[in-house]
């Protein structure tokens, strides 16, 4: 396998409180990785560990988490968001910017100010967050003007635009209708050709859909991680079989 990020031995704190729990997991470059189990597990926790994120809601972790073979626990936290970018759950586009300006944030914060520098990268992003077409009259127009499932591609173009390696997804599709989901996973199943994905859901079916390798965690642990295939078909931990079927969660 040609690993992307190798965690090992990851423990996350919250003060005293070990959410996270002796995390040891590789995820594949240019496939997708669904995470699942029942809320409070630690999902999220380990995603936000993974771009150091953690760190900024006062939480603390141990052990590392290598990218191409580079440890993250030890490198600049502004550098790992440019190359692991988050979607959240909700929508986030910023209210005061135009479709244009919410694309091309990332790239501002960076220092690129010329418009003729960031008018093509903008309409690349758009294009592969499927949006552009949909937007390319209206970019002066404001990032909260359109539709919430449109607002979520927006902000997976303004992490897209800072051409980050990863991109990671926290329950990306939880808050939309089923069109703008189906667009969504339609929209991750492109974007892997060229990213390594890491998908935080509560969605048994869309974590099916959408994802080469699953892992689930309860209570903090990785009870399993295995190609989704097995994991829904044929999983080796009761505790996981429990879990995809629906006999708790």
């Amino acid at each position: 396998m040609d690993t992307k990020i190798s965690v090992k031995n990851l423990d996350a704190f919250y003060g005293k409180n070990k959410v996270l729990k002796n995390i040891s997991i590789d995820i594949p470059r240019n496939k997708v990785v669904a995470i699942i189990g029942p809320s409070g597990c630690g999902k999220s926790t380990f995603l936000r560990c993974l771009n150091r994120m953690h760190e900024v809601v006062g939480g603390t972790i141990t052990g590392s988490i290598l990218v191409d073979g580079e440890d993250l626990t030890k490198t600049d936290p502004v550098l790992i968001r440019k190359r692991l970018g988050m979607v959240f759950q909700k929508p986030n586009p910023f209210p005061t910017m135009s479709i244009f300006n919410n694309v091309a944030a990332g790239l501002r914060f960076n220092g690129v100010r010329n418009k003729k520098v960031l008018a093509p990268i903008v309409e690349k992003s758009l294009k592969q967050a499927a949006l552009w077409d949909e937007v390319k009259d209206n970019l002066e127009d404001s990032g909260v003007n359109i539709s919430g499932g449109q607002q979520q591609r927006l902000c997976i173009a303004r992490t897209l635009a800072v051409d980050p390696e990863v991109i990671l997804m926290d329950e990306p599709a939880s808050a939309l209708d089923p069109i703008s989901t189906s667009k969504i996973e339609e929209l991750i199943f492109e974007l892997k050709k060229n990213y390594t994905i890491v998908i935080v859901t509560h969605n048994m079916q869309q974590a099916a859909r959408v994802s080469d390798f699953t892992a689930f965690f309860y209570m903090g642990e990785l009870i399993e991680y295995d190609k989704t295939t097995k994991i829904f078909t044929n999983p080796a931990n009761k505790k996981t079989e429990e879990y995809v079927t629906g006999r708790f969660g």
